[in-house]
């Protein structure tokens, strides 16, 4: 059966998607399955409108310091400030819950605590490093802010497949269990042509065609992980989105710095 939401479904979909993924301000007056829906479809262009905030950083802090390496790195932070730390948070999680070594129930319950551990900060440390390292590759190529824009919205496009139908909830409550499921892959693989030809429109102007790569590099690795971890911990949590937005976000960065 075709899904064919309402107007008003879209739009508070999209308000879901931008109160959840975001700092911005916006009123989320109703969540159902449909508007969570709506919502993972419009994760990669609250991911987008994240890098082009975070691209405007960049080429600011590069024309005041005039040091690439700390433009970089302000501009990482500031991906950071900009979604509350929110998938960072959901990385070190995930880190502490295979590192335990433990089986699911307790491997969710660690992830469930507020603390992060060693493996934890260890994932985020490495992660982090690798990020600034490889944006500051990108923009010595001259391609930082289409760089970051494209792994911004690659990160979410993530949500959007760990969310299609057929991938359950590892537990029956939080943000896993209300947007597990949701997504038709028709719908995702529609989203995912738009992120594509907005990569290749973008490789055009630049003339770098390491950006689209860049896309299904992202997709890839975080296809990967996904498999693990729906067999590690039977299902997705919301700890498990934001672990592999982020891992999405670092692979496609390395792919644009090989520019």
């Amino acid at each position: 059966m075709t899904w064919t939401p309402a107007r008003s479904t879209w739009l508070h979909g999209l308000r879901f998607a931008t109160g959840t993924l975001s700092v911005i301000p916006v009123r989320v007056s109703r969540v159902d399955r449909q508007v969570a829906r709506a919502g993972m479809l419009w994760a990669p262009a609250v991911g987008a409108l994240i890098g082009v905030l975070q691209a405007a950083v960049l080429v600011a802090a590069r024309e005041l310091t005039g040091e690439v390496l700390l433009a970089a790195a302000l501009t990482t932070a500031a991906g950071g400030l900009l979604t509350r730390g929110l998938h960072l948070d959901g990385l070190a999680d995930v880190a502490d819950g295979l590192g335990s070594g433990k089986p699911a129930a307790a491997a969710l319950e660690i992830m469930r605590r507020s603390d992060i551990g060693p493996f934890g900060v260890v994932t985020l440390v490495l992660t982090l490093l690798v990020q600034v390292t490889a944006l500051a590759a990108a923009s010595e190529h001259g391609i930082g802010g289409p760089a970051i824009v494209v792994a911004a919205a690659t990160g979410r496009l993530t949500l959007t497949w760990a969310c299609r139908r057929g991938v359950p909830a590892a537990r029956p409550d939080g943000l896993g269990a209300a947007v597990a499921g949701s997504v038709p892959a028709a719908a995702a693989a529609a989203v995912t042509g738009a992120v594509l030809a907005g990569a290749v429109a973008l490789a055009v102007v630049e003339r770098s065609p390491v950006l689209p790569a860049a896309v299904l590099a992202g997709l890839v690795t975080a296809r990967l992980l996904r498999r693990h971890l729906l067999r590690r911990l039977g299902g997705v949590t919301g700890d498990v989105l934001g672990a592999l937005a982020e891992t999405a976000v670092t692979a496609a960065l390395l792919v644009t710095a090989l520019a």
